[in-house]
C-alpha cells in the first residue's frame, strides 16, 4: 500500500511544480554541514539530540577550535538518528582542518535550494463523473489507509480542511513523531506531526531570527498546498475563485500526513538534512520534496540524495520534483539520483477559456479565471490603453499599462487593452482596476508566447498576439468599439497531457546513463489520451511531439499500478554498485553507507544498471547490455516488441520470457547498433515493451552517437 500511495505523489508532484517561486541558489559563506556518513546505530537509533552522539561532535569541532566551549557555540544541527555530522559557522581555515580528518567523510557550504485539485485525480481514471469505479486503485488501497506522509517544505496551515481527522481512527503505534505547537498549530489523527527546522537559515543570514519564525505554520502556502495535493481529504466545494469547482482530494485521502518545514526565504541544506534525520526517525512511510538545486549536483554533495539514500535504506520511498528550469534548455533537470522518484510536470484536460467578443460578433479565444466574466447581455466601451494615457505619462508606459500612466477620466467603465510581456500581467490588472476600467484585454507581445492562467483584480482575457492585432484592428477601424469577456470552466475539450514549459528536462548531467525524469515504477504508454479518447504522442509546451527527455517513462496510469506484471527491481546494493560503476572510492561511498563497502573487482558497467529505462549517452559502434525482470503477478508468457530508434539497429535476446512463479526472475540482453553511415549531432529515442497481452513494461531507449566517431 505504501507503494500504491507513492504512485498518487507522482502526479501530485506535477501540480507541486506549477506554484512554486524562483529562488535565486546563494551560498552561504560562514556555516557548513559536517557530514560524518550513516549513522551506525541502525538497529536502534539513538534519538535526536543523544548526549553521547552530541558531545562527540563538539569533542571533533573542539579539537579543531582548541576550545569545547567554543565548538558548542558554533554547533547547531546536531544529527544523531540515521545520520552522523553536524552544521556549524567554521571559518576557513576551520574547514580545512576538519576536512583532513579521517573521521569526516565530506564538509560542503549550507547551501540554499528552491522550491520546485478537483480534476487532477479524474482526469487519472480514479473516478469517473464523481463517482469511483470498482477498478479504481483508491478502493484496492483503501485510500492509502495508516500510510505516512512527510513532506519537506514550508510548512503547514493546519486549519486547512484538508486536514481534517473525522471519522479517522487512532494514530498508527509506530509513529514517532510529534507536534511543535508554537503560534497556535495543532495537530490531529489526520495531520501527526507538525516541525520546523530553520537553524540553517538563521546561520546563511548571520542574525538571530525574531520569534514570528519559530512555527510550523505554513506562512507561503506552498507546503499546505503540496502536502494536502498528497494526502489531503475530501474536501467539497473547493474552487478557485470561482473557477475549478468540486471536491478536492489528495492521492492518498486516508493516509496520515507530517509536515517538516524547511524551506524560508530558501530552503537550507543544513535544514533539509535535519529534516531528513527526523522523519526517518518518527517512522514516515514515504517523503515527498518538492525542492531542489537550481540543476543537478553530483550525489555526494546534494543532500536531498544523500538524505534520500538514508531514508530509501530504512524502507522509505522518496518522490521529487524534477525542476522548474526548463525555459533554460534540455539538461536541467534536479534530483536526478537513481533512488529516488523524480517527477515532471504536465497538464490535464481541463482548460479555463476566457474569451472576447467584439461588437461585430468576432470572438478570440483568451485564457483567465471564470470569475473574470463581464455580463454577456451588456457590451462595454473598449479603449487601446494609448489613447487613454495620462498627461505626464509616455505612450510607451501607457501601452504596457504601466503604474500611473493610464488617465482616470478616460479609462472609467471601460475595458482596456494592453500590452502584455513586460510589467507581471496581474500587475497590468491592477493599474486597469486603479484607473477605473470594468476589464482588460491583454494581448501577448510575442507570436510565440504562452500564458500561464492566473486570476486578476478586472474581468480580463489573455490573447495571443495575432488576436490582439485584430482586437487593435477593430478598435481603430470603428467608431465606437464595444465587447464582452466571458469565462467558463471547460473539461475534456483540450489536448493533454501537454509538458508544461517551465518544467525541467533530461539528459541527466550527472549520469547522462540515468533517464530522468522517469516514472519508475509504472513503464507504460509514451500515448497519452486526450479528452475525447484520441490518441496522440505527448506534446512539449510548443506543440512539438515531447519526448523522454520531457517526459521520461510516460504518462502515469495508477490503476494498472496494483497489477503491473513485472518490474525492474533495485536494492540497495544494487544503488552502491552504481555508485562504484561512476567512479566513487571508499571515502565517497561512507556519505551513503555507514559499514565500509567493497566495489566488486570487476569493473562494473553503468549501463548494466537495472534500471526500467536504457540510455546509451555514447554510442560507438554497437554495445549490448542486459536487464532482468522479477515477476510480481500471475505466471505467463511476455513477448518483446521494439520500436527502434531512427538509425539503429535494435536486437533483444531471448524474444520471449516465460515466467512459471511468483518473484521469478529471469534476464535478457539488448544489443544496440549504429546503422552504417547514420550520424546525429543529438539523440534518438525508442523503446521496448513486454506483454503477456494483459500487462505492457515499457521501457524508453534513447541512444546518442559518440562524437567524432562512426558505425562499423
Amino acid at each position: 500500500m505504501k507503494i500504491i500511495s507513492a504512485l498518487f505523489l507522482l502526479f501530485s508532484l506535477l501540480s507541486f511544480l506549477q506554484i512554486s517561486p524562483m529562488l535565486a541558489v546563494k551560498k552561504a559563506s560562514i556555516s557548513y554541514v559536517v557530514y560524518l556518513g550513516r549513522n551506525s546505530h541502525t538497529s536502534k537509533p539513538s534519538t535526536l539530540g543523544n548526549d553521547g552522539m552530541t558531545e562527540s561532535h563538539y569533542d571533533l569541532l573542539g579539537s579543531c577550535l582548541k576550545s569545547k566551549e567554543k565548538a558548542k557555540e558554533a554547533i547547531f544541527y546536531s544529527y544523531t538518528s540515521h545520520i552522523n555530522g553536524f552544521a556549524a559557522t567554521l571559518e576557513d581555515d576551520e574547514v580545512d582542518q576538519l576536512s583532513n580528518r579521517p573521521e569526516v567523510v565530506s564538509v560542503f557550504p549550507n547551501e540554499v535550494n528552491q522550491l520546485h485539485t478537483t480534476r487532477s485525480w479524474e482526469f487519472l481514471g480514479l473516478e469517473r463523473n464523481g463517482q469511483i469505479p470498482a477498478d479504481s486503485i483508491w478502493l484496492k488501497a483503501r485510500f492509502g489507509e495508516d500510510v505516512i506522509i512527510g513532506n519537506l517544505d514550508t510548512g503547514v496551515w493546519p486549519e486547512s480542511e484538508s486536514f481534517d481527522d473525522e471519522g479517522m481512527g487512532p494514530i498508527p503505534t509506530r509513529w514517532k513523531g510529534y507536534c511543535e505547537t508554537n503560534d497556535g498549530v495543532k495537530c490531529n489523527r489526520k495531520l501527526i506531526g507538525a516541525r520546523y527546522f530553520n537553524k540553517g537559515y538563521e546561520a546563511a543570514l548571520g542574525r538571530p531570527l525574531d520569534s514570528s519564525n519559530n512555527t510550523a505554520r505554513d506562512t507561503d502556502g506552498h507546503g499546505t498546498h503540496t502536502l494536502s495535493t498528497a494526502g489531503g481529504r475530501f474536501v467539497s466545494g473547493a474552487n478557485f475563485l470561482g473557477s475549478a469547482y468540486g471536491t478536492a482530494k489528495g492521492g492518498s485521502p486516508n493516509a496520515r500526513v507530517a509536515s517538516y518545514k524547511v524551506c524560508w526565504t530558501g530552503c537550507y541544506d543544513a535544514d533539509i538534512l535535519a529534516a531528513f534525520d527526523a522523519a526517518i526517525q518518527d517512522g514516515v512511510d514515504i517523503l515527498s520534496i518538492s525542492l531542489g538545486e537550481a540543476f543537478a549536483i553530483p550525489y555526494f554533495r546534494d543532500v536531498v540524495a544523500i538524505g534520500s539514500f538514508q531514508a530509501v535504506m530504512n524502507g522509505i520511498l522518496v518522490v521529487c520534483s524534477a525542476g522548474n528550469s526548463g525555459l533554460l534548455g534540455l539538461g536541467t533537470t534536479s534530483n536526478v539520483a537513481p533512488w529516488v522518484l523524480t517527477v515532471a510536470a504536465s497538464t490535464i484536460d481541463r482548460e479555463f477559456p476566457s474569451n472576447v467578443v467584439l461588437g461585430n460578433n468576432k470572438e478570440f479565444k483568451g485564457t483567465s479565471y471564470n470569475t473574470n466574466n463581464l455580463s454577456d447581455t451588456k457590451y462595454y466601451p473598449i479603449v487601446y490603453s494609448v489613447d487613454a494615457k495620462a498627461a505626464n505619462a509616455s505612450a510607451q508606459l501607457a501601452q504596457i499599462c504601466y503604474p500611473e500612466s493610464l488617465d482616470p477620466t478616460k479609462v472609467r467603465g471601460k475595458i482596456v487593452y494592453c500590452l502584455g510581456g513586460v510589467i507581471p500581467d496581474v500587475e497590468n490588472s491592477l493599474v486597469v482596476a486603479q484607473a477605473g476600467g470594468v476589464g482588460m484585454i491583454l494581448a501577448d507581445q510575442f507570436a510565440d508566447s504562452s500564458s500561464i492562467r492566473q486570476d486578476f483584480l478586472v474581468p480580463t482575457s489573455v490573447v495571443s498576439a495575432i488576436d490582439g492585432l485584430s482586437v487593435l484592428s477593430y478598435i481603430y477601424s470603428t467608431k465606437s468599439p464595444v465587447a464582452y469577456i466571458s469565462g467558463s470552466t471547460e473539461i475534456g475539450k483540450v489536448v493533454a497531457p501537454v509538458m508544461a514549459s517551465f518544467s525541467s528536462t533530461g539528459p541527466n548531467e550527472i549520469t547522462p546513463e540515468i533517464l530522468k525524469v522517469c516514472y519508475r515504477i509504472l513503464l507504460y504508454s509514451m500515448i497519452a489520451r486526450t479528452g475525447s479518447s484520441a490518441r496522440q504522442p505527448i506534446a512539449d509546451a510548443s506543440a512539438a511531439v515531447a519526448t523522454p527527455f520531457n517526459y521520461g517513462s510516460g504518462h502515469l496510469r495508477p490503476n494498472r499500478a496494483m497489477d503491473p506484471g513485472l518490474v525492474y527491481d533495485l536494492t540497495t546494493t544494487d544503488y552502491l554498485k552504481f555508485l562504484c560503476s561512476i567512479g566513487y572510492n571508499a571515502t565517497q561511498l561512507s556519505i551513503f553507507i555507514e559499514e565500509p563497502y567493497a566495489c566488486p573487482p570487476k569493473n562494473i558497467s553503468l549501463l548494466n544498471f537495472n534500471y526500467p529505462s536504457i540510455t546509451v549517452p555514447n554510442l560507438s559502434g554497437n554495445v549490448t547490455l542486459t536487464r532482468t525482470l522479477k515477476n510480481v503477478g500471475t505466471p505467463g508468457l511476455y513477448r518483446v516488441r521494439v520500436k527502434k530508434p531512427d538509425g539503429i539497429l535494435v536486437k533483444v535476446e531471448p524474444a520471449s520470457l516465460k515466467f512459471s512463479k511468483l518473484n521469478e526472475e529471469k534476464t535478457f540482453k539488448v544489443t544496440l547498433k549504429a546503422k552504417d553511415n547514420w550520424f546525429d549531432s543529438s539523440c534518438v529515442f525508442g523503446g521496448l515493451t513486454w506483454s503477456d497481452g494483459v500487462h505492457h513494461v515499457r521501457s524508453p531507449i534513447v541512444v546518442g552517437m559518440a562524437a567524432n566517431t562512426t558505425s562499423n
